[in-house]
C-alpha cells in the first residue's frame, strides 16, 4: 500500500475517532441532564425528607468534605478496593492463563472455579472474620474473592479461544511454546482479560461496601450505614454518587486501556 494512502487512511480514522468522541460526550451529557431533571422532579414530588434533590445532595457532599468526613472515607475505601482488585487481577490472570495453557490443569480446576464463582461470597465472611479479624486484611480478602472469579474465567476463555491456525503457523516456524504464548495467544486474549477485569472491578466495588458493613464499619460503607440508619438522605445519596463516580472512572479507565492495547489491530 502506498505511503500516501496509508497516511490518508490514518487521518480519516483520527478524524472519525474525534467525531465519535464528541458525539459520545454530547450524548452522555444530554443523558446526564435528563437524569438530573428527572431526579429533581422526583425529589419535588416525594414527601419531605424521603428523597433529596441533586442540589441538596451536592450541598451535603460539599459540607461532608469541608467537615473532613468524606475524603478520609474515600481514602479508606479506595485502599481496600484497589488492593483487593489488583491482587485479584494479578492472581486471576496468572491462574486463568495457566489453566488455558496447560489443558490438564484447566480440566482439573474449571469445575471448582465454576462452583466457587456460583457461591455467594457473603457466605465466606464469617469464616474470614474468624480467621483474620475485622481489619484491613479481612476486607481485602472479601474484595479479592469477589473480583478474582470473573478474571480467572475470562483469562481461561481467552487463552482457549486462540486461533488454532495462527498457533500452527507459529509452530511451523519453530517458535517455542513461550514465544507462541507471548506473541500469539496473549495478544488475542487481551479483550477477554480486560472484560474480566471490568466485571471484577464492579464486583470488587460492591464487595468493598459489603466488607465495610460486615467488618469494622468504616469508609464509604460506614457512611452509608450511618446516614441510612438516620434517614439523612442528602448525605446518603452523596455517598452513593461518589461510589457511582468511582465505578465509572475505573471502568472507563479499563476501556481506554483496552483500546490502547488493541491499537495494533487497526494498524
Amino acid at each position: 500500500m502506498p505511503k500516501t494512502t496509508r497516511t490518508a487512511g490514518a487521518v480519516t480514522r483520527r478524524s472519525g475517532g474525534r467525531a465519535d468522541l464528541l458525539l459520545t460526550a454530547a450524548l452522555r451529557l444530554g443523558f446526564l441532564a435528563l437524569l438530573l431533571a428527572v431526579w429533581t422532579i422526583a425529589a419535588r414530588m416525594a414527601p419531605p425528607g424521603l428523597f433529596a434533590s441533586p442540589l441538596a445532595v451536592a450541598k451535603a457532599g460539599w459540607a461532608m468534605m469541608a467537615e473532613g468526613r468524606l475524603l478520609p472515607a474515600i481514602a479508606a475505601s479506595l485502599t481496600v478496593y484497589v488492593t483487593g482488585f489488583l491482587l485479584a487481577v494479578g492472581f486471576g490472570s496468572l491462574l486463568g492463563i495457566a489453566m488455558g495453557t496447560f489443558r490438564l490443569l484447566g480440566r482439573t480446576l474449571d469445575i471448582y472455579v465454576m462452583a466457587l464463582a456460583a457461591t455467594p461470597r457473603v457466605a465466606f465472611i464469617p469464616l474470614i472474620i474468624v480467621a483474620l479479624g475485622l481489619g484491613l486484611q479481612a476486607k481485602v480478602l472479601i474484595v479479592f474473592l469477589g473480583a478474582v472469579m470473573p478474571v480467572i474465567l475470562n483469562a481461561y476463555a481467552g487463552v482457549r479461544a486462540a486461533d488454532p491456525e495462527l498457533v500452527e503457523m507459529a509452530q511451523a516456524t519453530g517458535a517455542s511454546r513461550s514465544r507462541i504464548l507471548a506473541h500469539v495467544i496473549l495478544p488475542g486474549a487481551v479483550p477477554y482479560l480486560v472484560t474480566g477485569a471490568r466485571i471484577g472491578a464492579t464486583i470488587a466495588l460492591i464487595n468493598t461496601i459489603v466488607a465495610e458493613l460486615y467488618t469494622a464499619i468504616s469508609g464509604l460503607g460506614g457512611l452509608l450505614a450511618i446516614y441510612g440508619s438516620r434517614f439523612r438522605m442528602a448525605e446518603y445519596l452523596a455517598v452513593v454518587v461518589v461510589l457511582a463516580l468511582i465505578g465509572a472512572i475505573v471502568t472507563e479507565a479499563l476501556r481506554l486501556m483496552e483500546k490502547r492495547l488493541l491499537r495494533w489491530r487497526d494498524a
